[in-house]
Order: structure tokens, then C-alpha cells, then sequence
């Protein structure tokens, strides 16, 4: 069965063009329209799309308010279009906060001059959201790793369910979470899903976190500095947007700026290069280059974690980490939004850990130390 579809936005224009952009697609079914959030928390109520679609400013309600509404009567996957300013990302941070899964940028421009290639992002988004809500099946096994001494995690096997239903063999290493260890850095690679994520973890972390972090986060070049700030604001730990030459110290977090590549290296006690995006990377920044660089310059000294993603951004990096001696976990599937990155280190056998969401922060500030 396609994909059901609620496009919002009080354009009557846009409104079209994404109807026509998705029904060219058979996986997709535009089954109604909106032009205010009130109108579209009734048609979500009496149509339950899979997937919503959904604009900022709107008459009578905006965006967020029908966000909000809607996750608290229906919860539904909700793409929300965003402007490429400071202001637009701010607005689209607090729709993530209110329930909205992604979003993506509303560039009348890019639909016209770059037609083929913005038609088929916006269908790979609309369709990467709508499967967000289906990314643990039901009744799926959940993974249970024994405690066990760090020095020496043995090897088992467990049991997935995939998404057609196949049981999937996976082998990952048991980890204790109990027994601190000694780091020179914590990175932490995410995607779909992450702004929220990175703040529950961050948010939990002590003034004091012993251990400098590294953060990369899918995210375009003009929301990382917003995003990076509102972190700043929530957290005891210092967060900002990182820039080139800025010092890795504990208690603070460095997010690599959207567009660009962060690296890490040892001079000065070690800081991190911001170097311009790789065209021939599809991620800018990319998880799996700031990991190769820790895995050089910190060899068996680091603690990454993957969460929430599509993708497999990172599982290289992390192979890269764990050839060094460092130690990976990865997010449950239970607690993402997105179980596309996570589940990339899992399967190659890359985990020395599956951590809930819930657990992270507390599980680092046990387990870091210098």
C-alpha cells in the first residue's frame, strides 16, 4: 500500500507542486490538503496520514501549535519546511521539540533551477519520515548484553527483526557501564532524530564531564549555530558551534558546523580543523571523517557513540575506532527515530554496547574519565 500523505502549507501553489512531486512516485498517495494548522489537526484526526508535510507560518494556527496538537491526539510523522535562516532554524528546532520528526528547506529556487535533483530529496525525506513511526516492529526482541569485565568483553550473538520480518544473527560484545574508564574524547555522530537526542544526552551531563566532546550532526550550514546556542542554553556543559583551531577541553561540546568537515588532531593538546565540505562526501559534516581522524590521533582513547540516522554514516569511522582499540555503542533501535545508522554498527558487529536514549547521559558520566 502507498504511502499516505497530508500536505499543509497555506500556499496554494506549494501545496500543488508537492502533490504533483510526490504522486509522481507510486510508493506515495496524497489523501488530503491543508492551508492552517487548525484545519490540518482536523484533517489529521479524519484522514490519518502516515505522513504530514507541514509549513511554519500559516493563518489562524501555525506550525508548531498544530504540531503540538497533533502529537498530543494523533500522533503522526511530521516533515516540516523551513526557511535557511537563523530564524528559520530556530523555529524549526522548536518544531523538532514539539514532536516534528525532520525538515527540510523551503527554496521555491531550488525547485525551479535544480528540479530533478530537489524532487528526488524531498521524496527520499518524505519517505524517510513516514518510515519513522514503523522502525520497530512490533514484538521485535529487544537486546539484553551481560555485564562483564571491560578488559576482556566476549562475544555474543542476538536476534533482530528486520523490517520484512527475517530474524537477523547480529554479533556485538557485552560492556560494562558500571566500571569508568579513561578517555581523551567523546564523539557523538547522529542524523535524523538528533537534535532532540543530543539534547537528552547533553542535558544530562555534569558541568564538570571530564572528557572533551565532539558532535556531528547532519545539519545544514545556517541552523548549526542556532542549534549549537540552544544547546548552550539547556546544558551544564558548554556547547558551540566549532570553528577552526578551537580547543578540545572538558566540559565542552564542539558541534561541527553544517557544510563543512571537522577533524581532530593532537597539536596543543588537541583541537579540531574545520575544513570546507568534500563534494564528493554526501554528508557534510560527515560522522565517519571526524571518527577516522579521533581513531588516529586518540588510539584507543575515545567513546563514540551512533544514534539515531538513516544511513550508515559512521560505521566506518567506528571500524576505524575500534581497529585502534576505542569502544563504540550504539542506540537501542527501541528509543530512535531513525534505526538506519545505529543499526549499521550493530550489524557489522562494531557495538561494544546498545544503550536507550534514556541511559546515555547518565552511562557517560559514569563511564568517562581522564
Amino acid at each position: 500500500m502507498p504511502i499516505t500523505v497530508l500536505v499543509v502549507d497555506d500556499s496554494a501553489f506549494f501545496r500543488r507542486r508537492l502533490t504533483e512531486i510526490l504522486e509522481a512516485d507510486s510508493r506515495f498517495k496524497v489523501i488530503g490538503t491543508a492551508e492552517n494548522g487548525r484545519l490540518a489537526i482536523e484533517k489529521t484526526l479524519e484522514l490519518r496520514p502516515d505522513v504530514i508535510t507541514m509549513d511554519y507560518e500559516m493563518p489562524m494556527m501555525d506550525g508548531i501549535s498544530a504540531v503540538s496538537e497533533i502529537m498530543r491526539r494523533q500522533p503522526t510523522p511530521v516533515l516540516m519546511f523551513s526557511s535557511m535562516t537563523y530564524e528559520g532554524a530556530r523555529i524549526t528546532l522548536n518544531a523538532l521539540e514539539a514532536g516534528a520528526i525532520d525538515f527540510m528547506p523551503k527554496n521555491f529556487e531550488d525547485l525551479s533551477r535544480n528540479r530533478q535533483k530537489m524532487e528526488s530529496s524531498l521524496r527520499e525525506k518524505v519517505y524517510e519520515v513516514a518510515m519513522s513511526r514503523r522502525a520497530t516492529p512490533r514484538g521485535a526482541p529487544s537486546v539484553s548484553l551481560d555485564i562483564t569485565k571491560p578488559s576482556a568483553p566476549p562475544v555474543k550473538t542476538v536476534t533482530l527483526q528486520s523490517r520484512t520480518g527475517n530474524d537477523i544473527n547480529i554479533p556485538t560484545r557485552t560492556f560494562s557501564p558500571t566500571v569508568a574508564k579513561r578517555y581523551q574524547l567523546v564523539a557523538i555522530g547522529t542524523s535524523t532524530g538528533g537534535p532532540v537526542a543530543l539534547q537528552e544526552v547533553l542535558t544530562k551531563l555534569p558541568k564538570d564531564f571530564p572528557a572533551p566532546i565532539v558532535l556531528i550532526q547532519h545539519m545544514p550550514a545556517a541552523f548549526t549555530k542556532a542549534f549549537a546556542e540552544r544547546l548552550n542554553q539547556l546544558c551544564q556543559i558548554s556547547v558551540k558551534e566549532a570553528e577552526d583551531g578551537d580547543e578540545l577541553r572538558p566540559g565542552l561540546a564542539l558541534l561541527a558546523p553544517g557544510g563543512k568537515q571537522m577533524m581532530i588532531e593532537q597539536r596543543q593538546g588537541g583541537r579540531v580543523r574545520i575544513l570546507p565540505g568534500d563534494e564528493r562526501l554526501n554528508y557534510k559534516p560527515c560522522v565517519d571523517v571526524t571518527f577516522g581522524s579521533a581513531a588516529k590521533q586518540y588510539p584507543g582513547k575515545v567513546l563514540a557513540v551512533v544514534m539515531t540516522g538513516m544511513g550508515a554514516d559512521g560505521r566506518e569511522g567506528a571500524r576505524l575506532l575500534k581497529q585502534s582499540g576505542s569502544d563504540v555503542w550504539a542506540q537501542s533501535e527501541q528509543s530512535c527515530v531513525i534505526y538506519g545508522m545505529p543499526m549499521a554498527i550493530v550489524k557489522a558487529g562494531l557495538a561494544d554496547d546498545v544503550v536507550d536514549l534514556a541511559e546515555i547521559g547518565q552511562r557517560l558520566t559514569k563511564t568517562v574519565k581522564v
